[in-house]
């Protein structure tokens, strides 16, 4: 029964710091959301700083399975790209308390050694598998840009995502993200117009 107690425990730290928009939480709060005892929950993971992390964790574990998942299916370096977009912005990532978690953790960043070190590991993996697949398509340099321009487009549309009054879609967002790494694949590139799925060189260890 403890994976199947701690996975319901991290759950429903997720929905309670959805539901509180920040990490101002008690293990009691979280133990009642799993229905079991707050004993027990000290019990599985000691405190709720400890719990907290082992949420972000599997927050950090749910998106990178899907993230192999989905470059797998991909056949060439363009498809991939789209591939990383896609994952980006899945429904499960756009879930109104996985949203606020996020938010939740960035903000505790500031304060938490601990905390930051998971959002770099995030963005290192994003900004990674952005440009592995670029270098395929453009020379480095170009790649090294736009990879830091569609991870911070990526990140921006995402955090829109806790305005409430000017939400944008899973669509949209994918669209958006698309038409600008096209418009810079066309000005960085002249081949990349019309083959855009035709690799420049092999793409051996892309960090996923």
């Amino acid at each position: 029964m403890e994976p199947v107690r701690r996975k319901a425990l991290v759950d429903a730290a997720l929905r309670v710091i959805g539901d509180h928009g920040s990490l101002a939480v008690t293990m009691s709060d979280i133990a009642r959301q799993a229905g079991v005892s707050p004993a027990l929950a000290h019990h599985y993971f000691g405190s709720k700083e400890q719990l907290l992390i082992e949420t972000i964790r599997s927050l950090l574990r749910q998106l990178r399975s899907d993230t192999v998942a989905a470059l797998k299916a991909a056949r060439t370096p363009r498809a991939r790209l789209s591939a990383v977009i896609r994952v980006s912005f899945h429904a499960d990532q756009f879930a109104p308390e996985t949203i606020a978690a996020w938010l939740a953790f960035y903000a505790e960043a500031q304060r938490s050694e601990e905390t930051r070190r998971f959002l770099v590991i995030y963005a290192r993996r994003l900004r990674s598998n952005l440009l592995a697949d670029l270098k395929a398509l453009l020379p480095a340099d170009a790649a090294e840009r736009i990879a830091e321009g569609a991870a911070a487009m990526i990140d921006g549309l995402y955090i829109r995502q806790s305005l409430k009054s000017a939400p944008i879609g899973i669509e949209a967002s994918i669209a958006l993200t698309e038409d600008y790494l096209n418009a810079l694949l066309a000005t960085a590139s002249p081949s990349s117009r019309g083959e855009k799925g035709r690799p420049h060189r092999t793409t051996q260890g892309q960090m996923t």
